[in-house]
C-alpha cells in the first residue's frame, strides 16, 4: 500500500518528531470504539510545521500523478483531509471540494461541499486511515453522486486486513504515503521504542480489538 519508502521512512520521521504520533505500549490510548491501542495519531499538526506540510503534499502530488494520473478534482474527507485537499489541489491548479462526514441538518442538506460535475473524476484525500469504514463513506457519496473515484490517498494507514478488505469490497484502490510498519522501523531506529516493545505493537496491528498491553 506504500509507496516510495524513502520518502514514507521522512514522513515518519516527521511524524515521531512534531508528536503527531504517540508510541506507549506500556500505557495505552483509548479509542472511540473502546479499542486498547499502543498508538495515537493526529496529523492535524503536521499542519503547523510549512516545511511537513510541503513534503507531505509534495509526496501526494507525486502519488496522485504517479498511480493514478490527474484528475478533475481533489477531495478532502472532513475534517483531517480538507486542508491538504486545498494544498494539494493548489499545486495541480486543480478544482477542490469536501465531503462530510455526513449530510448537513440544514440548508441544502449537502454532504458535499463545492462544485463537481457527475462524470467528473476525483482522488480523495485522507489523513488517517484505520478500518476505513469512514473513508469509504466518502467514496460512496462521491460515486452516488456521479464522480468517477480514481483512488484515495491518506498520509497514514495503520494497514489492518480489515481496511485492506473493506477498500477491496468497495473496489477503490487505496495509496498511503506511510503506514505502521514504516513508522515501527523509524521509531526503533530513532530509539522511540525498543526492541522488546515491537512484538507487542505487531501484535495489536494483527488483531487490535483484542489486543492487551503487555506491562
Amino acid at each position: 500500500m506504500t509507496t516510495h519508502t524513502e520518502s514514507a521512512l521522512k514522513i515518519a520521521e516527521y511524524l515521531l518528531q512534531i508528536k503527531a504520533v504517540k508510541l506507549q505500549p506500556k500505557q495505552p490510548f483509548t479509542w472511540a470504539s473502546g479499542w486498547k491501542s499502543p498508538i495515537y495519531c493526529d496529523n492535524r499538526k503536521t499542519l503547523s510545521y510549512p516545511k511537513i506540510r510541503t513534503f507531505i503534499r509534495q509526496q501526494f502530488v507525486n502519488v496522485i500523478t504517479e498511480k493514478f494520473g490527474k484528475p478533475d478534482v481533489v477531495a478532502g474527507v472532513a475534517t483531517g483531509g480538507i486542508a491538504h485537499a486545498a494544498l494539494v489541489a493548489h499545486e495541480l491548479g486543480l478544482p477542490m471540494i469536501y465531503v462530510r462526514s455526513e449530510a448537513k441538518s440544514h440548508g441544502l442538506t449537502n454532504m458535499i461541499e463545492g462544485v463537481v460535475e457527475k462524470g467528473q473524476s476525483a482522488i480523495v484525500l485522507e489523513d488517517l486511515v484505520s478500518t476505513g469504514g469512514s473513508s469509504l463513506k466518502a467514496v460512496e457519496a462521491l460515486r452516488g453522486a456521479g464522480v468517477e473515484v480514481k483512488g484515495m490517498v491518506a498520509i497514514f494507514s495503520y494497514d489492518f486486513k480489515t481496511a485492506s478488505d473493506n477498500f477491496k469490497k468497495a473496489k477503490c484502490k487505496l495509496e498511503a504515503l506511510c503506514n505502521y510498519e514504516i513508522l515501527i522501523q523509524q521509531a526503533l531506529k530513532a530509539n522511540y521504542i525498543s526492541e522488546s516493545e515491537i512484538e507487542t505493537l505487531k501484535a495489536w496491528r494483527d488483531n487490535p480489538a483484542e489486543w492487551k498491553s503487555k506491562k
